[in-house]
């Protein structure tokens, strides 16, 4: 997104199988933000009319639909929660934790190629903020960056710290 002033910020990285534009189908007038891809990627286009009755016929669409639904609204809370009550440092690591799919998975997965300013539109701070997290992070074995990102499940002990 981008504010009025020119204020960039990145509000969510999608993967495989996410939805995204849906706001049309609840009477959003005009999009709030826009998407671009990281990597080589494919999008289906559906109209709103053809989504709608898609979504009335095939009910496990229509459930998965609303399962994701549900799971970005949650996700979005605790962003917002995130954003208002913790430091640059414990958002950067719930970001990078995020983006390895903590918790979902069984195992971590290696992060995709993006850049420190990305991250730092991400947090909502800085790209020198970023690099100095980063390299701290590094240094102290939670994360192996080395241009790439592998992200270690040590890296919760930042999140979970007080």
């Amino acid at each position: 997104m981008v504010s009025p002033s020119g204020k960039e910020a990145v509000v969510a990285l999608l993967g495989p199988g996410d939805f995204f534009g849906e706001g049309c189908l609840a009477g959003q007038p005009r999009r709030m933000a826009s998407a671009s891809a990281l990597s080589e990627s494919a999008a289906m286009v559906i109209a709103k009319s053809r989504m709608l009755e898609v979504l009335r016929a095939e009910r496990d669409l229509a459930d998965r639909f609303l399962v994701h639904m549900l799971a970005r609204n949650i996700r979005i809370e605790e962003d917002l929660v995130d954003q208002l009550f913790n430091s640059s440092e414990k958002r950067l690591a719930r970001t990078l934790l995020l983006l390895a799919r903590y918790g979902t998975l069984g195992k971590l997965l290696p992060l995709p190629k993006m850049s420190q300013e990305t991250l730092a539109e991400m947090v909502g701070t800085t790209r020198p903020r970023i690099n100095f997290f980063m390299n701290k992070f590094r240094d102290l074995g939670f994360i192996e960056y080395n241009g790439g990102i592998k992200v270690n499940e040590s890296l919760l002990t930042v999140v979970l710290h007080d």
